[in-house]
Formats: structure tokens, C-alpha cells, sequence
């Protein structure tokens, strides 16, 4: 997501919209490919990954209290997208978790406790 958010800087003057656009097809990427034994840290890991895209992303002048700023501020407003990023990870997670358990428990294997 950090080279992402470098890219978006680079090629879309910064925009917060085409990096939100950009997260949300990651978001699905990240779910399908993490493995089975580590499904539930997809919707975990993917607000982290936001945040640290934003830093390049997000409007910072003034030094460290100026990044900082502008950082909350680009999370604060850019929160529909990184909901919507993790509601995608959720479900396809989700999905992803029964369709196991389903091929388990139809081979006779027990679940892990």
C-alpha cells in the first residue's frame, strides 16, 4: 500500500480518491490470497495497510506535527473507503472460512479448537 500511495502521489497529483478507488481491489487481493490458517488477519491488516498508504498520500507540510495532521485528517475523511476496503476483506473471508470448514468436515476432519 506504501508503494500505492507513492504511485498515486506520483501519477494523480496526490488524490485521496484514486487511492481510496486503488484499496479496494487490494483489499480483495489480500483476502484471497492469504492462507487458509490465517484468514481472520486479512480484515486486521488491511486498515493498517490504509493508514500506511496514506503517509505519501496525504498533504504534509509543517514537519512531523504537519504529517501527523494531515494524516488523521486524510483517515478521517477518506473513511468510507477503508471501511468499504474492510468490509470487502470481511466477507470474502468469511466466505473463504465456511468453504473450508464445509471441505472439512465433508473429508471427516475435525476443526482445530
Amino acid at each position: 500500500m506504501f508503494l500505492l500511495g507513492l504511485l498515486c502521489a506520483t501519477l494523480f497529483a496526490a488524490s485521496l480518491t484514486a487511492y481510496g478507488v486503488l484499496f479496494l481491489p487490494v483489499c480483495a487481493l489480500t483476502a484471497l490470497w492469504v492462507r487458509p490458517g490465517d484468514l481472520m488477519t486479512a480484515p486486521v491488516a488491511v486498515p493498517i495497510a490504509f493508514a500506511v498508504g496514506l503517509l505519501p498520500v496525504a498533504d504534509a507540510e509543517g514537519g512531523t506535527g504537519g504529517t501527523l495532521m494531515s494524516l488523521v485528517t486524510a483517515l478521517a475523511t477518506q473513511a468510507g473507503w477503508l471501511y468499504g476496503g474492510t468490509l470487502i476483506a470481511g466477507l470474502i473471508v468469511i466466505v473463504r472460512r465456511i468453504r473450508l470448514l464445509h471441505r472439512r468436515r465433508a473429508a471427516g476432519v475435525r476443526p482445530p479448537v
